[in-house]
This record gives structure tokens, sequence and C-alpha cells, in this order.
């Protein structure tokens, strides 16, 4: 990990600099030591910029194991189906590089990561990610973990009935059968299929 002058004035400034240099030295690319931690998690933050760099950030969850560490330096995730904007799959298209923060919210643990992402429609993975519409593969450039203070903990909570679930249909969410999205779904989208269950979702605002 290497730090930009923006970087060095601010450490310098509060006098940083050689907590900064010590971290940094922990810093490597290797995934084989977090991969318990990766398989565990049920999601993650990603930081995205297009070619312009204007910055997307997003939730991506799911069952754990949904995020895979295929090699030391390589994980793998699905894109399931969402609004349809694809905001952050187009950006990786158009700039690869990535930020990741998994958190475990029972004890607040942290795991930083940023590499660069590529998508293949014709991933071999694909097949093995029920209701994946693509698979993001990320080559971890740097990956350490973070402090845990101010991370707010939980207890247990219900996942979420969207996520895919191979040999089960998700429900629908409510927001697609709202009349102001009339019009607007894909040919393919459940929605349109009257035999599936709804369930609420969030309000469109």
């Amino acid at each position: 990990m290497k730090y930009r002058d923006s970087h060095r004035t601010l450490q310098d400034r509060f006098d940083t600099r050689r907590l900064a240099d010590r971290l940094a030295s922990v810093a490597g690319d290797d995934l084989t030591g977090f991969r318990d931690f990766i398989a565990a998690r049920d999601m993650f933050f990603l930081a995205t910029a297009d070619a312009h760099g204007q910055p997307q950030s997003s939730y991506k969850g799911g069952d754990p194991g949904f995020v895979r560490v295929i090699d030391e330096h390589t994980l793998a995730f699905p894109s399931y189906d969402g609004n349809g904007m694809f905001l952050s799959v187009g950006n990786l298209t158009e700039n690869p590089l990535v930020g990741i923060l998994f958190i475990d919210f029972a004890n607040g643990s942290r795991l930083r990561l940023t590499g660069e992402a590529t998508i293949d429609p014709d991933d071999p993975l694909l097949a093995t990610f029920p209701g994946a519409l693509l698979v993001v593969r990320v080559r971890a450039t740097a990956v350490f973990p973070n402090c845990r203070r101010y991370v707010h903990t939980h207890g247990p909570t219900q996942r979420s009935v969207f996520v895919p679930v191979e040999g089960e249909q998700p429900p629908v969410p409510d927001w697609k059968l709202d009349e102001w999205f009339e019009g607007t779904l894909s040919a393919d989208d459940p929605a349109r299929d009257d035999t599936r269950p709804v369930a609420p979702s969030i309000p469109r605002f």
C-alpha cells in the first residue's frame, strides 16, 4: 500500500506517519489468511467509480459464502437482480478499481480490500451462484484488517427473504408492482409472473 502526498500531509499534521507506516507494512495482496472471515460474511460494502471518477457506494448481501476466495489473490461474488440501474457493475466495465469493506457486526471486526475487478458474461462460476446475473472477480491489490472502534455491534438478525437460494424462487419486491413502474420492467422480470409471492420491500424514496 502506497501513500500519496495528500495522505502524508495529514499524517504529518497529526503526527501519525510512524503509525501509518507500521500499519501499511501488514497490508498485502494475499487473501489466504482471511478466507474464513470472508466466507462467513453475509454482506459487504462496495465502492466503485466511473471513467470520470464519479463514485458510487453499494450494499451487497447474500447467504454466508456468497463471496468466495478463489485463490490467494482473487475473490468472486454474484451480481443479483436489483433495481436495474447497474450502477456498480456498469462502473466496473469503465473503471476496474474497487474498494470493499467487510464487517462482522457481532464483534466489530473489519477487513478492507482494494483491487481490480473483471466481469466475464461467460464466467464458469455463474452456474454455481443461484440467482446470479453476473459474477464479479476481484484481484486484490491490498487487503488488511481494520480497527474495530466506532463499529456498532448487533446481535443475530433475520436474513433477507430476497436472497436467492438454490431450488427456491425468491418473492417479488412489492415496489416493482407499483403503478409508477408500469411499462418499465424487463420482459423476463419475475414481477410479471402472477404466481410469484410478493414480499414488502422498501419505499421508492
